[in-house]
């Protein structure tokens, strides 16, 4: 991401610092700490609602967060009466038009129009106030997508609320810079935020300045730019020392969001700057040694069109200046966004409309996988509570884009994504 030295995205952090609080998803560990039903903050789990995202502004906690605690006698020492933990899972059959495509053969045969898709996550989930303003928030994942076998920590970060007493809140650790915007883990449909990710706005480590400034909210961060998978070896004083890096050098992305309310709609203004690794290889498929520019713009709105009925947007215009190997010098401008309507039809029902579009046009006849970076999706999701804490999902996804037959290298939209789904979400 953007070359800029550690010392310096430290001072600009230091003088510029304040955001949003990244908001939680479903956590029935804060139902039995505070004794309140998970109603409190969810209308429809595990989407929040006002007093929620109170909750989540004031460092997920309450006013007697103390009372939780064990009373040994020490105001200096807070432990939980109960280890706060949760967990999260959830179990599909779907049945789908898409298949698995080789990019130098085409279709490899694994395609499965019925199938069934459980567990397909499960998550474990814990948070604790530590101090008068210091919270630790974490969540794990066991399996995720058939991925059995393997354990990922995604979120896993320090919050303090008012650094210095001087009303700024920094926020350390894994997160998800898209959780400025518009949170994923708290969406209701099955269906993903689609620009967000190939936008690489997701999950990276790193710092989060916030503050409110009378009616504006803004937020200052940077991160390592590389996610939260890697990691490298120390090997500078000699061989096979313990230690790891988690950045490959010490340029930064610096990213920033202002919010603000016009009349009835919430309004936020979204920039990064930094630098995203080059791609090379058969059909830009692996990554290379150049770092190139990044720069994202993005605009949010929301706002509520009755006390139950929600509505949401997202456009993220993306550029990725001498991206490919294979094409020095040319720059890549691209657009990703989505659209979305929640209705909270009662306490039994709720139901999301979600539209995902994104075009990458100066991909086009390139031969490389970004040239995929399109979508024109609407999903159509329902859920019908058996228990606050317990739903049925039923969502159906259509895919509004034409295939792309060229081939090889077979990049791009190569079949259709239709799908339809039905499973279980639970938290507990």
């Amino acid at each position: 991401m953007k070359s800029v030295r550690s010392s310096w995205v430290a001072c600009a952090l230091v003088f510029a610092g304040w955001i949003l609080p990244t908001l939680s998803q479903a956590m029935p560990a804060f139902a039995r700490q505070y004794n309140v039903n998970c109603a409190v903050c969810h209308d429809a789990f595990p989407r929040l609602n006002a007093f929620g995202e109170s909750f989540a502004a004031d460092n997920f906690r309450m006013p007697h967060w103390r009372q939780t605690m064990m009373d040994l006698g020490d105001e200096r020492l807070a432990i939980p009466k109960s280890l706060p933990l949760a967990i999260r899972a959830q179990a599909f059959v779907q049945g789908r038009e898409g298949e698995d495509i080789d990019l130098a053969t085409g279709p490899t045969g694994n395609k499965s129009s019925f199938d069934f898709q459980a567990p397909y996550l499960i998550k474990l989930l814990s948070s604790a106030p530590l101090s008068e303003h210091i919270t630790f928030y974490f969540y794990g994942i066991f399996a995720e997508k058939g991925g059995n076998g393997e354990a990922l920590i995604e979120d896993a970060w320090f919050r303090h609320d008012d650094v210095f007493g001087s009303g700024v809140g920094a926020q350390l650790g894994q997160f998800q810079i898209s959780d400025l915007m518009f949170p994923r883990e708290v969406r209701l449909t099955f269906q993903d935020f689609y620009a967000y990710r190939a936008a690489g706005v997701t999950y990276d480590r790193g710092l989060i300045l916030d503050r409110s400034v009378g009616p504006l909210d803004i937020a200052v961060g940077a991160v390592n730019g590389n996610g939260i998978r890697q990691n490298f070896a120390i090997d500078s004083p000699g061989f096979n020392r313990p230690d790891k890096m988690f950045d490959r050098d010490s340029r930064k992305s610096l990213f920033g969001r202002l919010g603000f309310a016009a009349g009835p709609v919430n309004v936020g203004i979204f920039a990064l700057t930094g630098e995203q690794k080059s791609a090379t290889g058969f059909a830009g498929a692996e990554t290379g040694d150049r770092d190139t520019d990044k720069r994202i713009v993005g605009l949010d709105l929301s706002g509520s069109l009755t006390p139950r009925t929600h509505w949401f947007a997202q456009g993220l215009w993306n550029e990725w200046k001498d991206f490919l190997d294979a094409q020095p010098g040319r720059d890549f401008d691209w657009f990703g966004g989505f659209a979305g309507v929640d209705h909270v039809h009662n306490d039994r029902w709720a139901f999301s409309l979600l539209y995902n579009y994104a075009e990458a046009d100066d991909f086009r006849g390139t031969g490389v996988v970004f040239e995929g970076i399109k979508i024109n999706s609407l999903s159509l999701s329902a859920s019908y509570y058996f228990m606050r804490n317990l739903k049925g999902v039923i969502e159906v996804n259509a895919d509004l884009l034409g295939e792309d037959s060229a081939g090889p290298p077979y990049v791009g939209h190569q079949t259709k994504e239709h799908y339809l789904l039905i499973g279980f979400d639970a938290a507990y």
